[in-house]
């Protein structure tokens, strides 16, 4: 988090928190105007620029793919750079480790029917993207596809215990539309959800973005988490800390029914432990990291990256409540110490 700027972040926040508080009233009247006045002839919508039926048909061919790669022996690296084609973003790090964690033997998936939301996108707004919600392994996952030179499959998070995906708004042909990184109806623009997760993860509770987003596993639990341990690591002579970025992933975010927005993105988290002491002291190499590290303890350092994927539903800005993190996924994607 403190690679994104600790006063950037503080800003930020009080921005953010003043916007909330400033609507925690009543919501003004929007201004009316005589429907004559303003009525103009229908326009018919553009054509989207990803159909809903070439989504279906992008999905196919991913899923068809990822199983093949997985289950064809031989040609390690070989596999992995047909991976790289068909995968971007936090994916890529996350598959990426999948293979190289299990000896290039990955589990293969079992997929159930899905279901697409496909935004519109005006001609010249960027890379199309487009989400499906499908049962993955028995568990309802959200995955989120954007094509750059290809269709590369970006996120994948799995709803949480008891939450569901909250209703997404659709169009009379049922497509979805996208929420701008600087859009201002909500409580988190998606261009801020990153950093403000970062700093909820790092200072939970005693940080100025506490109530912007949900206590919960992923957020104000892993403070205490993080404090906890920099507490024991200092007593048993060590040095502890982990820091979450934003860094350049992605973000995606589709409308709501309620005006929120459901935003999906990214984080990296980065853990760093150093004796401080004499030669005596060791550091022991985690179990997850032993793919990376085969030695079971280090003298000296031990950094622990991992990749962290998010589906945060954020209220709109009349309606401001704390955010919550309604799916996860993630794991560690690289090791190093000495």
């Amino acid at each position: 988090m403190r690679a994104y700027g600790r006063r950037k972040v503080l800003a930020l926040a009080a921005g953010l928190l003043a916007a909330v508080t400033a609507c925690s009233g009543d919501a003004l009247p929007a201004p009316s105007t005589p429907a004559a006045a303003t009525s103009t002839p229908s326009k018919s919508p553009e054509p989207p620029a990803v159909t809903q039926a070439e989504a279906a048909e992008e999905f196919a061919a991913y899923t068809r793919t990822d199983d093949l790669l997985r289950n064809v022996p031989g040609d390690f690296q070989g596999r992995l750079l047909q991976v790289q084609d068909i995968t971007t973003g936090g994916q890529w790090q996350l598959i990426q480790a999948a293979y190289l964690s299990s000896g290039y033997t990955p589990p293969r998936h079992q997929w159930g029917a899905p279901t697409f939301y496909v935004p519109r996108f005006d001609e010249g707004a960027g890379s199309p993207w487009f989400s499906v919600l499908v049962t993955r392994d028995d568990a309802p996952t959200l995955l989120t596809f954007v094509k750059f030179d290809r269709w590369r499959l970006s996120s994948a998070a799995e709803l949480l215990p008891g939450q569901e995906l909250p209703p997404i708004e659709l169009d009379d042909e049922g497509y979805a539309t996208a929420v701008a990184a600087d859009d201002k109806s909500v409580t988190i623009s998606p261009q801020f959800i990153g950093p403000v997760h970062a700093s909820v993860a790092e200072t939970g509770k005693a940080g100025v973005t506490d109530g912007l987003l949900a206590a919960g596993p992923y957020t104000t639990e892993v403070a205490e988490q993080i404090a906890e341990r920099r507490e024991s690591a200092k007593s048993d002579g060590f040095s502890y800390d982990s820091i979450f970025s934003a860094d350049n992933f992605p973000v995606y975010a589709l409308r709501t029914e309620d005006g929120g927005a459901l935003i999906q993105y990214s984080l990296s988290r980065t853990t760093s432990t150093q004796t401080k002491t004499a030669e005596d002291d060791y550091i022991p190499v985690p179990a997850t990291a032993r793919w990376a590290i085969s030695s079971p303890v280090l003298r000296r350092s031990l950094k622990l990256t991992e990749t962290h994927q998010y589906a945060t539903a954020v209220p709109p800005l009349t309606k401001p409540a704390p955010a919550p993190v309604i799916a996860h996924d993630g794991a560690l994607t690289r090791a190093s110490g000495q």
